[in-house]
Order: structure tokens, then C-alpha cells, then sequence
């Protein structure tokens, strides 16, 4: 287990690169426990108590206090039934801590200032907090060591140490390919989960009495007096669907019939107008349910929960009579919108929330492979599907978010990157430029926000905040294996500009980029103050009448095969090509990627999404004449 330690210096925290460059230093985790002080446990992303190398090293301290803080900076987007995910977790971990003798305080406001306030209390020498890549946590995690460093403390200043649950025993991060082939031939095994420690009472004094568990209305009232919250009508773009703004304006939808599951588990149906998720039911029936509700595949909270949701589904071959493992079997079913889809779709946000680890997933499904095989591991693969999609997406989930950590620490980037998180997935962006309007920079077919290296800097020089972003399943951004869509990649960017720019902005986009960006100002006009395309896909309908969508992953042979050819060409007949523009050809899931852009036919003309958004538009289109072939 490798704990870091934050140095005692101030921290600051007004751009990325002094994230980046602020010193850590490695000591063992028995010269920290050797204090034997109060030790207070952080929870953010890591809602357990099982394989949790931080609470095993705060177990050695003779105090241990454990909170969770809900920030605004934090959980300034969640949606209902994220909430209320968060909360039957809470729930778990909080029973789990107390039957140790132990507790979870739970706690709002700024988590600089709970944290001092119980560091005050408890006259604890250390705070646990897990590692972290996205840039709204880096900057409270920044906050709290700031405020460790400014304030006195008779017992000496406590120590913030950041622990990780290392899938791979990487000794130097600096020195991990950026190529998954080159990763594989490592062949670096996968580190063996801890189980929960034991626990020292809860015996200091702390004002327990206002302990009480939040209700989801807690949680929303808290969320709305945010004094920075973005305008109601702001926020409420994000709670229609693309796919239900083209249904109002009687856009033909017949090949879109039936149900399109999204990466966060969110069902969008023909019968459902918002993208909102379906609210959860109430009933005995529920209670026993393995999901958050009877219409939706999002596996609820609760270690115990989760770990017989996950032997449910990697025994979904042997038949059950039991009424929870046939749920998820059902589920499962559902959720199967292409081979192996289904597991990032029903525990994907259980992962991302850290009920489970991902190696405790690793590890349960190679434990239930070799039963299944007396005790052997076949070389030439899983005998069972569920636990082929099962490793495959932890260990997916693995190598993007050990790419996010190395470029948040690289000097070897023009821009520094930071790392937003959209419907659990983790996509890189850049941002530079302190004032003026907002500019982003949506990037093309295979490429990445380095694409716009050399523009970056000269339109922020120009009196403008530039934002580019590698788009989901490109470049180091996550290439989950999940529905991918035009309307799909709109809305992301749509999140984008809420959640992260937080203002309108003028949307540049090239190639397929720009067909992205013109979805974006047609359905939601207002996030877009202009827009330029360049050389950009789709194509102009005069006189159009109705549009018809293919329907969300279904995978055309042409397209498979297409994929695979692609594919093969950029890695062994353009070589110069990849190593410049194309660097992740064998990141996992970029197959699913090609696959659903060769698919696409871009059936919403240009002029449509011109006309909805009624602004000011450049097209900047290379015309390549037609050769004659005629001989002289």
C-alpha cells in the first residue's frame, strides 16, 4: 500500500499547472500510523469499508473519525437519482462503520471548513483522502491543505494523506506507455483487494446530536442556495433530451422505436419526454430489489447490495430460483445493447462511487472463472460472457483514469488538461484565457483537444476564454463500451457548457466535431453565441420535410467490418500518421468508437439545425476538385 503525503506549503489553486507541479513525497504507511493521534477519514468517491487501504491506515491510529461532506463545488450537478444513489450508500456505509462501534458524520458546507473544524476537535494528526483526477475535487482537496498550512496547531500540523487502491502495482507513473498495446506487454498483474479493518471506537466528543441522515430534499435545498447556482432556466436545458426536442418538432422518429440505454444507466424511452431518469417507486417489492427502481438498471447503493448484484450477474448462465438474481438476469437482458455492455450500464455508477472497488471486482470474477473451470484459467479467454464484460470494463476503467493522473502531472503537454466526469465516464478538456467571451473548440473524427494546439493560445491572446475538449471514446478521454450517437455526443457537450464553462460560448467544431456543434446551438439555441464549421460533416436538405434517425447501436456488418479495416490500416500502413494524430488506435473500446461512427448517417440536415438556431454561423469548408479523366 503507497500513501502520499501533501507537504506543509500553501497551496494555490487558481489554474492547473500549480496542480501539477506541487512536490508530494512517498512514506511508508507505518511511519504515518506511528503517531498514534486522531486520525479523520474523508470519504468522497470511495463509499466503503472493504478493500479501503485509507480507513486500514487510519485503523492503526487510536482515534478514527469518518465524514462525508456534501460541497457545492463538489455536487454542484447531480440529478435526483444520483442523489439518491449517494444517499442508500451513505446509508450502508454509515450501518457498516456503527456496527464496528465506529460512525459516519455527515456534514454540509465547504469541506475545508468541517474538516478543520473536526481536526480542532479531535486534535487529529492526520486526514485520509483518496487520490483524485477531476479538477472540482483536486480544488477542494487544494482548499484543504491551504487551509492546514495557514492555521496554527498546538499538536503540530496535520498531515493530508492522499491513499489510491492500486489496480496494477505501477512504481512510476512518469514511465507508463501511453499505448495500451505497450501496457499489455508488461504484463504487470493486478494487486489483491484488502479486506475491512477493525475499528477503534468512536470515543471523542463531537456533536453527534445533528447527525441526522439527510433526506434527498435536504441534499436539493442545500443545492439550490448555492449563491453561485446557474439560472433555473439555465439548468433546465439539460433536463430535455435531444431526442425529445426532435420529437416536438415532428421530426420522423420511426426507426427509433423502443427503449436507448445511456452510460449512466438513464433510460430514454418513446413514452418519457426528459432525460431526467425514472423516479423511484415505493413498496415492498422495492425494498428487496437489487436496482434503484422497478423501470431502471442502475444497481443501488449498499456494499452488500452491489456484491450480490455482481454474483447475480456473472452467474447469469446457471439458472436461479431466486426472485433478486432473476431481476438482474432481466436487467442484464436489457441493458445488453451490444456484447458487454451491460455491465458498465448496471454497476458503472456503483464503481464510479467506489461501493466497489474495481479490483474487488477483478478479483470476484476470476474467483467465480475458476470455479467454473475447477480452478484453471483458460489462455484463450472467459468461458463465460458476464465475466469477460465484467474485467473488461474495470480494467478499461483502470488504464483511463491511470492516463488522466499522468497527464494531470505531465510537462510534456502545450495545455494543461483537467478532468471532468460526465455520467461517470472521465473526459480531458483544456482551458486557457482569463477573461472575455467563451470559445470551445469540439475536435474532428480520431483526434483529440491537441488538435487546436496552435490556435488555443492565439484566440485567447485575442480577449477570449478558449476551452477545447477531447469528446468521449477519443484520444485519453473514455472509450466506454456503451451506446455511441450524434445526439449522444451533443448532449455531452451540452453538460459541457453547463456544468464546466457555465456561460454561452461560441462553438467551434471541425469535421464530425462540427456536426456535433450545430446539434448542439439547433436544439439548445441558447448555450450558443455563434457558430463556425469547419469542413464539417453532414450534409444541407433543401426543402426538407422529416428527418429519420437510425436507431442508437445497432451496428451495421459494413460498419464492423469497416472498423476492423480502418483499424488495421492506421496501425500497420500509417504509422506516421497514428504516432502524430492517433495515438490511442489500442485503447480499449476504440473499436465500439469506429464502429459507431462509420454507422452513423447524420440524417439531421445541416439547414434544420440552422434555422433552430436563428444565430450568426461561418462555414469554412476546403473544396477538392473533381479530376478529369478525360485524356488529352
Amino acid at each position: 500500500m503507497s500513501l502520499l503525503i501533501f507537504p506543509r506549503i500553501r497551496a494555490i489553486h487558481l489554474s492547473p499547472p500549480s496542480l501539477r507541479k506541487r512536490r508530494r513525497f512517498f512514506v511508508p504507511a507505518a511511519a504515518v500510523a506511528a503517531e498514534r493521534g486522531a486520525a479523520v477519514v474523508w470519504f468522497k468517491q470511495d463509499l466503503r469499508i472493504d478493500d479501503h487501504p485509507g480507513l486500514v491506515a487510519a485503523s492503526r491510529h487510536r482515534t478514527v473519525v469518518p465524514v462525508y461532506v456534501f460541497d457545492r463545488r463538489i455536487l454542484p450537478c447531480f440529478q435526483d437519482e444520483m442523489i439518491e444513489l449517494v444517499l442508500s450508500a451513505l446509508e450502508d456505509l454509515q450501518k457498516s462503520l456503527r456496527d464496528q462501534g465506529s460512525d459516519l458524520l455527515i456534514r454540509f458546507g465547504s469541506v475545508e471548513d468541517v474538516l478543520l473544524e473536526l481536526v480542532n476537535k479531535a486534535k487529529a494528526t492526520h486526514i485520509y483522502a483518496e487520490e483524485e483526477v477531476e479538477y472540482n475535487i483536486l480544488r477542494a482537496i487544494d482548499a484543504v491543505g491551504e487551509s492546514l498550512s495557514s492555521m496554527p496547531f498546538s499538536w503540530g500540523t496535520p498531515q493530508l494523506v492522499s491513499w489510491q487502491t492500486p489496480f496494477y502495482d505501477i512504481k512510476n507513473l512518469a514511465e507508463l506507455p501511453t499505448s495500451y498495446r505497450e501496457f499489455q506487454k508488461l504484463r504487470i498483474p493486478v494487486t489483491t483487494p484488502i479486506a475491512s479493518p477493525v475499528l477503534p471506537s468512536f470515543d471523542i466528543k463531537l456533536d453527534r446530536d445533528g447527525n441526522y441522515f439527510p433526506t434527498i430534499n435536504d441534499i436539493k435545498r442545500y443545492l439550490n442556495g448555492n449563491p453561485h447556482k446557474l439560472d433555473e432556466s439555465w439548468m433546465s436545458i439539460k433536463e430535455i433530451s435531444a431526442k425529445a426536442i426532435l420529437r416536438k418538432d415532428h421530426i420522423n422518429e420511426d426507426e427509433l422505436s423502443g427503449d436507448i440505454i445511456d452510460g449512466s444507466g438513464k433510460i430514454y424511452s418513446d413514452n418519457n419526454e426528459s432525460s431526467q431518469p425514472i423516479k423511484s417507486y415505493s413498496g415492498k417489492q422495492e425494498e428487496q430489489s437489487a436496482f434503484l427502481s422497478r423501470e431502471g438498471i442502475l444497481v443501488k447503493g449498499g456494499a452488500d447490495n452491489v456484491f450480490n448484484a455482481l454474483a447475480a450477474y456473472l452467474r447469469d448462465l446457471e439458472g436461479t430460483g431466486r426472485g433478486d438474481w432473476q431481476e438482474v438476469h432481466e436487467k442484464l437482458r436489457m441493458a445488453e445493447t451490444r456484447a458487454g455492455a451491460s455491465f458498465g450500464a448496471l454497476f458503472g455508477v456503483a464503481i464510479g462511487l467506489g461501493i466497489i472497488s474495481r479490483r474487488r471486482v477483478y478479483f470476484e470474477a476470476i474467483k467465480y472463472e475458476r470455479e467454473r473451470n475447477a480452478g484453471f484459467l483458460s489462455p484463450f479467454g472467459y468461458s463465460a460472457a458476464t465475466v469477460a464484460a465484467a474485467i473488461d470494463t474495470v480494467c478499461s476503467k483502470e488504464w483511463y483514469w491511470l492516463l488522466a493522473s499522468k497527464s494531470l502531472k505531465s510537462n510534456e503537454v502545450r495545455h494543461p488538461v483537467r478532468i471532468w466526469r460526465w455520467n461517470g465516464y472521465l473526459i480531458q478538456y483544456t482551458v486557457v484565457g482569463n477573461e472575455g467571451p467563451g470559445v470551445l473548440l469540439v475536435h474532428g473524427f480520431g483526434a483529440f483537444l491537441e488538435h487546436y494546439r496552435d490556435n488555443i493560445s492565439d484566440i485567447a491572446d485575442g480577449g477570449n476564454r478558449v476551452w477545447a475538449i477531447t469528446l468521449l471514446g477519443f484520444g485519453k478521454s473514455e472509450k466506454p463500451n456503451t451506446v455511441y450517437s450524434e445526439l449522444i455526443w451533443a448532449e455531452l457537450l451540452r453538460d459541457f457548457i453547463i456544468d464546466v464553462v457555465g456561460e454561452p460560448v461560441h462553438l467551434v467544431g471541425n469535421s464530425i466535431g462540427g456536426f456535433f456543434v450545430a446539434g448542439v446551438s439547433g436544439l439548445w439555441p441558447a448555450l450558443a453565441k455563434s457558430v463556425v464549421l469547419i469542413n464539417t460533416a453532414g450534409s444541407v436538405i433543401p426543402g426538407y420535410s422529416s428527418v429519420q434517425l437510425t436507431e442508437a447501436g445497432q451496428t451495421s456488418g459494413t460498419a464492423w467490418l469497416g472498423a476492423r479495416l480502418l483499424l488495421v490500416y492506421l496501425r500497420l500502413s500509417a504509422k506516421n500518421i497514428l504516432a502524430n494524430c492517433y495515438p490511442t488506435s489500442y485503447d480499449p473500446g476504440v473499436l465500439i468508437v469506429l464502429e459507431s461512427v462509420l454507422n452513423f448517417n447524420l440524417s439531421i440536415p445541416l439547414n434544420y439545425l440552422f434555422d433552430a438556431f436563428g444565430g450568426r454561423i461561418l462555414v469554412i469548408q476546403d473544396i477538392v476538385p473533381m479530376m478529369s479523366s478525360r485524356r488529352k
